[in-house]
């Protein structure tokens, strides 16, 4: 052993203390190593729950390379402090070479510790939307919707995006605090329709399919107030009239789940279909031209 050291101090030219202190280093590296697959391989036999075998492999991968860095970093203080100013003056270029990868690594912190979403949370940050299935140091993956797909439907592409967006770009939380959306489907009967059955039929539809969100909601609501100013007053499916070009506009307004909103409308359309094709006197209106003659009708 003492010959290997000695060949080694020969080879590299560093002193004893500094092998030491580089033995060390590596001793504790191997030993963190060893010490995440086993606590990993103990989470893998007693769960088989997807999102808890990644957090704790996602938790993991962040805490151990911190502890390494702290351990290491006690072994090896005294020999940097007799480099004080030349490692100021290298962190300085350095953090002006890296200014991306560090408002990076700063806008992970301020996911990790704020949490504006999480693993799993459906959220828009600037012009991109999607589930959020990643977050890593300088970056975090989103699962799309939307883009070229109708009603926030997943398009299957995967976007990478860098955690310093959070500080450049608004982020919309369809999960956290409030996770119920709201959701509007107009539809228009013409002028000559009777428009009063034709609202009742819609109120009893929506009722039908999403009354029991409104119970859900008020207890979400309860729990979001805990953290953010979330006041509804109403929070039952309602149809609202107003008068348009080319007939009567009913909008029915409900509350939905994000990820279901497109099945949820499916369903409502199917129903109204089916109602208004058993109702003579209404009719769906759409956009037409009237043509009359000044002398046949006498205007």
């Amino acid at each position: 052993m003492e010959k290997l050291i000695d060949y080694i101090q020969e080879a590299t030219g560093l002193s004893a203390h500094s092998l030491d202190k580089i033995f060390i280093s590596i001793i504790i590296i191997l030993l963190l190593w060893l010490l995440r697959l086993l606590i990993l391989r103990i989470v893998w036999k007693n769960t088989q729950n997807v999102k808890t075998r990644y957090q704790w492999k996602r938790t993991l991968s962040f805490v151990f390379p911190m502890i390494s860095v702290i351990l290491i970093g006690a072994v090896w203080i005294r020999a940097f402090e007799q480099f004080g100013a030349f490692l100021g003056l290298f962190s300085a270029g350095l953090a002006i070479a890296l200014k991306d990868p560090l408002t990076n690594l700063a806008g992970w912190f301020f996911i990790v510790l704020r949490k504006p979403f999480v693993v799993g949370d459906r959220v828009q940050v600037g012009e991109n939307a999607g589930d959020i299935i990643d977050i890593r140091l300088f970056q975090f993956t989103l699962l799309e919707i939307g883009n070229w797909v109708d009603a926030d439907q997943s398009t299957g592409r995967i976007i990478h995006l860098p955690n310093g967006k959070v500080f450049m770009d608004a982020q919309a939380n369809y999960s956290t605090g409030f996770k119920y959306i709201w959701d509007e489907i107009p539809i228009t009967v013409t002028f000559e329709s009777n428009w009063e059955k034709a609202k009742t039929i819609l109120e009893e539809v929506i009722q039908k399919h999403a009354r029991h969100f409104s119970s859900d909601a008020e207890k979400e609501i309860l729990e979001a107030s805990k953290n953010y100013m979330v006041f509804y007053k109403n929070l039952t499916p309602i149809v609202y009239t107003k008068v348009a070009e080319s007939g009567v506009t009913l909008t029915i307004r409900f509350l939905c789940d994000p990820r279901k909103r497109r099945s949820l409308e499916h369903k409502v359309w199917e129903d109204v279909l089916k109602a208004f094709y058993n109702e003579p006197n209404i009719n769906f209106a759409y956009p037409t031209q009237r043509f009359y003659s000044f002398p046949a009708e006498k205007k």
